[in-house]
């Protein structure tokens, strides 16, 4: 047990910097700072992603009430966006469940910004000039989902049968188990076998992932093939930011956060409340846009040259 921070001063000032720049950044883009809620009633339905609980006890009324500590700000920036908000970016303090390690802190920094208007391809390159002005990095490559299953393992990801996917997947990690479906053999064999190696002499953007894994973005269909219009970026192995296509469906939206929460119940996971109030506001209208959450941790472990998370944050959960 210590009571010093894990990391340097020089860190912490290296932090108030790259705040400072991100600032400046979107100020003189005519990108709005916002603020929203840590605290909701409803929270990410993703399988992949673990909310932080907590009871919350209100005046006048009986009983503790469930909350969530947001995954990220994306629900409420997006009701935003419907108010009419324009453009807007916020950078807060994001929770993950179950996530500590070397690149993994359950309370973390996420720099997130949507633009009104912008296709996926003017968003990435806005973000190249984000990388260039605060942390001084090259723009980056782009290579596509399939470019990259292809380069390291050698194996089409949208049209290998999932026996396949499965017997490679063992091979290369040796895990293996009967529940694994098929975006689980591809997300083991992104993570253990190509992610380490991407944006390693320069950044890299990673587009056009299977449309299984589209989370909130849209589909489109190239070369036979439905894509989920989103990427990823990488630096020296690590995953940076994911930026999105926005969804604006009311209807899809609404019936993916129901699929996600039938199989989160089939997975003996807890069913997360649906956030009406998400679907509300896309029912009132919000006008085709794009948007990109970026983890300032691991930004500036890319800066600073570590490979570790406390070497940036000043008390991580071992020190909380």
């Amino acid at each position: 047990m210590s009571w010093r921070p894990s990391c340097q001063l020089a860190a912490l000032r290296l932090r108030a910097d790259i705040l400072a720049a991100t600032r400046c950044f979107f100020a003189e883009r005519s990108v709005l700072e916002v603020e929203t809620p840590l605290l909701s009633y409803s929270t990410a339905t993703d399988l992949h992603l673990a909310s932080v609980s907590a009871q919350v006890d209100l005046p006048h009324q009986q009983g503790s009430k469930q909350m969530f500590l947001q995954t990220s700000p994306e629900f409420a920036m997006k009701r935003l966006l419907a108010a009419g908000s324009g453009a807007i970016y916020q950078t807060t303090k994001s929770f993950r469940n179950g996530e500590s390690g070397i690149r993994h802190n359950p309370e973390f920094t996420m720099l997130e910004w949507y633009r009104p208007g912008f296709s996926l391809s003017e968003l990435m390159s806005e973000v190249a000039d984000y990388l260039s002005v605060v942390a001084k990095l090259d723009k980056p490559d782009v290579i596509t989902y399939q470019q990259a299953f292809l380069q390291y393992l050698n194996i089409d990801p949208h049209r290998a049968d999932e026996q396949t996917l499965f017997q490679l997947a063992k091979q290369k990690t040796g895990i293996s188990g009967d529940g694994l479906s098929r975006d689980d053999c591809l997300d083991l064999l992104l993570t253990h076998c190509i992610e380490s190696k991407l944006g390693c002499e320069k950044p890299v953007f990673m587009i056009e992932y299977p449309a299984s894994q589209a989370s909130l973005a849209n589909i489109k269909e190239i070369d036979g093939i439905k894509l989920a219009q989103r990427f990823e970026l990488y630096a020296n192995g690590l995953e940076l930011a994911n930026g999105y296509d926005e969804l604006i469906d009311a209807d899809e939206q609404l019936h993916r956060f129901k699929a996600d929460n039938k199989a989160r119940k089939l997975d003996g996971l807890p069913e997360i409340p649906i956030d009406h109030h998400l679907i509300e506001a896309l029912k009132s209208g919000l006008i085709k846009c794009s948007g990109v959450a970026l983890g300032m941790d691991r930004l500036q472990m890319v800066i600073q040259k570590t490979s570790s998370i406390d070497d940036v944050i000043a008390f991580p959960v071992g020190r909380a």
